[in-house]
């Protein structure tokens, strides 16, 4: 039997026989993860910031409540006191220059920014109602804003929400820097200016429950006023609503209001960068309507947060969040459960469809190794014995043949299998001992022919 012919010596299972079936689907199954993880996207940042306001402001406060929620899942959201919305939106739309130094997220009073800049920029929908309040003396009566020529009003914070909103209302009244002294300063400030009686009027944009509004409104010194022509500035400026303040909501006991007024409200916007993590957008707007979704002075339960009066392009996963609800697994997971399975969901689906085919298909591989390695023989086995029977039986021959059949059986005891298959590894030994047995007597006729003639 030549070396061509013989089937691989000591053949013995091994580790390595494993290693070979298993060892190379687990390579396939790590390359194709590694594939997959390609398209996983990174995981939700742990620790993100909002620019709020001064701290004695609502947006400050309502923040500070967001970072409380958020921190229940882990996430560490940071409040930056800055000076309003102006300075909010700039500190955002600064992420290009300064990354270090931008937020990831801003509350902004709508009406604010420009088309350009909300282009550049995601919302997350209104959170609340920012009321334009009129403070005045108690002795001055209710005038019309295209009535204050001459007046000294005091129209907020440089780069805030309420400075950019009184200025815009104020000209369309008519009323300007150059027939009227427009005073920018800081509330507390200009608080204390009103009371001073140095300004005949101070617009406060505001939630109903800012500390300063409260103590404003608890000076008999002073008096809210309503705005006439509210209508119109809500249908000329359409980033603000028109609302109905009844007498004596804010402080019955002492008639506060006098009688009913109308106002106007901007909303405030919760704001984010573009790339903004999906998984955040839910968490932020769960936060949301935990803070703002009881209602308040102006709002009923459940009107916050919503995408209605939103200043800014909706993100696709706030629309889905207002629409659907967070995702099904946020739901009844931890956060970081829930995002770690959404994330490599997108991975765990092609590597089921590669494992299912994989499991089926690598026990018959097995099997079919095993097998082979005892049944390899018998192609041998089967030539020897179709020579035997059809070819020349001189002794020279069928020396060759037990030779043949020595090596075989030399081989073979060297082969090792599983238990399950010792039953045919046995069986190749008694076919093969079965051939020498005829073999043997093969030789012995041919040599008692040879010895008769």
């Amino acid at each position: 039997m030549s070396p061509e012919e013989t089937p691989n010596k000591r053949r013995k299972t091994s580790p390595w026989d494993l290693w070979g079936i298993y060892g190379g689907s687990a390579l396939l199954v790590l390359a194709a993860t590694l594939l997959a993880l390609q398209f996983v996207q990174p995981a939700p940042p742990r620790d993100i910031s909002i620019a709020a306001g001064a701290q004695d402001g609502a947006y400050y406060r309502y923040a500070q409540q967001y970072a409380a929620i958020l921190a229940r899942s882990g996430i560490k959201l940071t409040v930056l006191e800055t000076k309003g919305s102006e300075d909010n939106l700039n500190r955002l739309l600064a992420a290009e220059d300064a990354p270090e130094l931008a937020p990831d997220l801003a509350l902004i009073q709508g009406g604010v920014a420009t088309d350009e800049q909300k282009a550049a920029l995601l919302g997350l929908g209104s959170m609340f109602y920012e009321p334009v309040w009129l403070l005045g003396p108690l002795g001055e009566p209710s005038r019309a804003l295209n009535q204050l020529q001459g007046a000294r009003i005091g129209v907020g914070p440089p780069e805030s929400g309420t400075r950019f909103l009184a200025m815009r209302m104020l000209a369309l009244s008519g009323v300007q820097d150059d027939n009227a002294d427009l005073v920018s300063s800081d509330m507390k400030s200009a608080a204390e200016q009103l009371r001073a009686g140095d300004l005949d009027l101070l617009f406060l944009v505001g939630a109903a429950d800012g500390l300063l509004l409260r103590g404003l409104i608890a000076d008999d010194q002073l008096r809210v006023h309503g705005l006439p022509h509210a209508a119109a500035y809500a249908r000329i400026d359409r980033s603000l609503t028109t609302l109905a303040l009844p007498a004596g909501v804010l402080d019955l006991a002492r008639g506060v209001p006098r009688e009913d007024l109308l106002m106007v409200a901007a909303t405030a916007n919760l704001v984010a960068h573009p790339e903004v993590h999906p998984a955040l957008v839910d968490l932020l707007l769960e936060a949301a309507a935990e803070v703002h979704g009881s209602g308040g002075l102006f709002a009923d339960a459940g009107t916050f947060p919503t995408p209605l009066h939103s200043d800014f392009p909706l993100s696709d996963d706030a629309v889905r969040h207002y629409k659907n609800g967070p995702p099904f697994l946020q739901r009844y997971l931890p956060f970081w459960a829930a995002t770690w399975i959404d994330r490599t969901k997108v991975m765990i689906v092609p590597l089921l469809a590669l494992l299912l085919p994989l499991f089926k298909l690598l026990p018959p591989v097995y099997v079919w190794r095993i097998r082979r390695r005892i049944t390899c023989w018998y192609v041998a086995l089967r030539r020897i014995d179709l020579e035997l029977e059809t070819g020349p039986r001189d002794q020279g021959r069928l020396a060759d043949f037990a030779k043949q059949l020595e090596e075989i059986e030399r081989e073979v005891a060297q082969v090792d299998v599983p238990l399950s298959y010792a039953d045919q590894l046995y069986n190749l030994r008694l076919h093969i001992q079965a051939l020498q047995h005829r073999l043997a007597t093969v030789a012995g006729e041919t040599a008692e022919a040879k010895e008769q003639r």
